[in-house]
């Protein structure tokens, strides 16, 4: 499955759910009429019921009206004794669906002559559908806040920067926790940037996986993923279905991830695009951490001042410095006290 499907793959495992619950439904259902015959009878007059209260309504018959359901409210009762006589409880002829507030349908219906409106689930689910195509979930068990290792940067001094490689990223340690636990109250947005192999995204997985496990939406994507989505959805190479689905979770989850700004082919589109999506979700207050080899006088250059000035002015921008910590860990990993 790719991310062309995961819409479709998602809503079919909607349809099997649905039809789990409606087939367990029918099965109590004809249970409980073999038992008590005369339930089938109330339900079946029940529905008639139903229909001649519309015809009644229609014509403006108060009379027929208020006869219509007083007996409709006799059969209630009688069917509600009957089942309480055996023991069944109340709920026993509702279908049982994974989602109470959708019925398994991934859309809850609006007002009149609104758009149905997308449940909660359905977002979580294709959250879920995305990660597990990125094989992130199993990168989380390995790259988290609790594996964090602050002896792989080097504890000496770098005297352009007034401090030492170790005490950065324990600083950013503290920056990226705070972030997670001020979460809910603090609207805040990261921009982390310098060389590669620096730590970048192992910070962004840390995020990640505190605020999934705080059953946030979360959704991780490198920039050149990012952009060939948008390529493919602006130029209709995917279903419209498939790929707005996915550039609606771009601007509506609680925390998008992009990773790695900058490896993309940039032109005039990206630019704009990624314009479009930083201001959207400024606007409606939707937190983004963002990584990038690039230094703030690059991106400018790279992009626009525009797209900058909202790094600026509501990112916390993030500096990365020292050692290629990859280099590091696979020639020794740790490093000796300070000279």
């Amino acid at each position: 499955m790719g991310y062309k499907t995961a819409y479709r793959e998602v809503m079919k495992s909607y349809d099997v759910s649905r039809h789990k619950a409606e087939e367990l439904l029918a099965q109590r259902r004809d249970a409980l009429y073999a038992k008590h015959p005369r339930l089938k009878e109330i339900d079946s007059a029940l529905m008639q019921g139903g229909l001649s209260l519309a015809k009644l309504a229609l014509a403006n018959d108060a009379t027929g009206l208020t006869n219509a359901r007083a007996n409709a409210e006799t059969l209630k009762q009688e069917k509600a004794a009957i089942m309480a006589a055996s023991g069944v409880p109340d709920d026993y002829l509702t279908a049982i669906y994974r989602c109470a507030m959708c019925s398994d349908t991934g859309y809850i219906l609006a007002h009149s002559g609104q758009l149905p409106k997308r449940c909660g689930c359905l977002s979580q689910r294709l959250i879920e559908a995305y990660y597990s195509l990125s094989n992130i979930m199993d990168i989380l068990k390995i790259e988290n806040f609790d594996t964090f290792d602050h002896r792989c940067f080097n504890p000496n001094i770098v005297e352009a920067e007034g401090l030492s490689p170790r005490t950065n990223i324990q600083q950013v340690h503290r920056h990226a926790t705070n972030f997670v636990q001020n979460f809910d109250a603090n609207f805040d947005n990261l921009l982390l940037y310098g060389r590669t192999g620096l730590g970048k995204t192992f910070v962004c997985h840390c995020i990640a996986k505190d605020l999934l496990d705080s059953e946030h939406t979360v959704l991780y994507l490198t920039a050149p993923r990012l952009f060939k989505i948008i390529e493919d959805f602006r130029f209709s190479r995917d279903t419209i279905d498939e790929s707005s689905e996915m550039l609606d979770a771009v601007n509506n989850v609680d925390l998008l991830i992009l990773d790695d700004l900058g490896a993309e082919f940039i032109t005039i589109i990206t630019s704009s695009a990624l314009f479009d999506i930083v201001n959207q979700r400024l606007l409606a207050r939707k937190s983004t951490v963002i990584s990038t080899n690039l230094s703030p006088i690059e991106l400018e250059r790279h992009y626009s001042e525009r797209i900058v000035s909202r790094f600026t002015g509501y990112y916390q921008m993030i500096k990365f410095f020292g050692d290629d910590i990859r280099i590091k860990n696979k020639y020794g990993g740790i490093y000796e006290n300070p000279i």
